[in-house]
Order: structure tokens, then C-alpha cells, then sequence
């Protein structure tokens, strides 16, 4: 299944919610909209800084991710970033596949 890394700061009202509601709120929350659409939570941590937010999310396709991302940036209380991560051996795979790349000016 593929994983995301997602960073996420809150907005000030963003923040406003998440002291209403605590941490453990928050996680229950992210853990039911991934859930619906056949994902799993595998990490969330909070943290200070750039990113108020870390978490590391399965989800079964690109689709459901983006699906999450959209409704989450509608909702004008979060900015976050999804980085596809990918395995070892998909890097791997990756480097075994050939590629005709032609660099500018060659």
C-alpha cells in the first residue's frame, strides 16, 4: 500500500480548534477519514516549529490521498504537503528501468 509523509501547520483557527479539542481529538479524527477510504495511520506526531504536525499514512492508491488532501485544504484550517515515500525496493526497480533522457543542449 502506498505511504505518505504529510506535514501540516495549523492556521490560527486551525490552532484555536485543536486546544478545544486536544491532540487525542485530532488523532481520532485523521484516523476516521483515513479509515474510510482503506487507509491506516501508521505514525502522527506533533511537533514545533515549521510543522505543527507529522504523520505517516497507507493509503491503497494516489487517488484516496489526493481525495484527503483536497477536502483537508477546503477546510482552510491546515496547509499541508503529502510526499509520496517510496521503498527500497521500489527505488531499486527504479534504477533497473531504463530511461531515454536526453539532458538540454546534448
Amino acid at each position: 500500500m502506498p505511504k505518505f509523509l504529510i506535514q501540516a501547520t495549523y492556521t490560527p483557527e486551525g490552532t484555536k480548534g485543536l486546544l478545544k479539542e486536544g491532540a487525542s481529538g485530532r488523532r481520532a479524527a485523521v484516523e476516521q477519514v483515513v479509515a474510510g477510504l482503506g487507509g491506516t495511520v501508521e505514525a502522527m506526531y506533533f511537533a514545533f516549529g515549521e510543522d505543527d504536525f507529522v504523520c505517516i499514512l497507507d493509503f491503497p492508491d494516489a487517488v484516496s490521498m489526493a481525495a484527503v488532501s483536497l477536502s483537508v485544504k477546503a477546510s482552510g484550517v491546515l496547509r499541508t504537503r503529502a510526499t509520496p515515500l517510496l521503498t527500497l525496493d521500489e527505488i531499486d526497480e527504479a534504477a533497473r528501468r531504463q530511461v531515454g533522457f536526453r539532458p538540454p543542449g546534448e
